[in-house]
């Protein structure tokens, strides 16, 4: 099964993982939920690897 990660970036340019193990809509609900407070971070979704995956 695929999953999704939701990934920050501050205004420093520093990244951070900020959920993971996520269905593809929850961690875009979860992106636009933390975009629409309206930070300065940037928010978005990755597919993670699954362990042993090249």
């Amino acid at each position: 099964m695929t999953t999704f990660r939701v990934m920050r970036q501050d205004d420093n340019g520093n990244r951070f993982v900020v959920a993971r193990g996520l269905a593809k809509d929850e961690a875009e609900r979860l992106a636009a939920e933390f975009e629409a407070r309206g930070h300065k971070q940037l928010y978005w979704v990755e597919v993670e690897r699954a362990a042993g995956d090249a």
